[in-house]
């Protein structure tokens, strides 16, 4: 399901990436119950940095118009208007990461992946936020037809 997607569910990915996540996932899963290997892994979302320049991925649109934005003042969206994705700041990632690596493995449900979300922002709320401190910022929508289906392919 796209919406409220349970933790365990079937995964068909779309992407080369998404296939080899899934395979990671279930070799943690493998290693786990055969060799009692401590696996931990998770699923992150869009993760935005102030440091990390964006490396042409899906969801680095929610990167690249921050730096667009300080530098040219405008930005021209890879992605579709109403198109909301998953994203976590970097910060909130690598505590996530610290919980999960701390946390008493006995109380672990699951030795694949966990989910991970903070907050589901499309391009439009993006703008608003950084025209509070940028007012004369633009932003217009030049769609990647590729990256747009992959976004699309994702659940909420």
């Amino acid at each position: 399901p796209k919406v409220n997607t349970p933790q365990v569910t079937i995964q068909r990915p779309t992407s080369m990436y998404g296939v080899n996540k899934v395979a990671g996932e279930l070799l943690c899963q493998y290693y786990f119950e055969k060799f009692g290997v401590d696996t931990r892994s998770v699923r992150f979302p869009g993760l935005i940095s102030h440091i990390k320049e964006p490396g042409g991925g899906t969801t680095d649109y929610a990167v690249d118009i921050y730096f667009k934005a300080v530098r040219e003042g405008q930005y021209s969206s890879f992605i579709a208007k109403d198109t909301f994705m998953d994203m976590m700041f970097m910060e909130d990632a690598i505590n996530a990461i610290i919980q999960l690596m701390e946390a008493d493995g006995v109380k672990l449900i699951n030795r694949n992946a966990y989910n991970l979300s903070a907050m589901s922002i499309e391009p439009e709320m993006v703008k608003e936020a950084i025209q509070e401190y940028y007012p004369d910022f633009k932003l217009d929508y030049d769609v990647d037809p590729v990256r747009q289906s992959i976004a699309d392919s994702w659940p909420n």
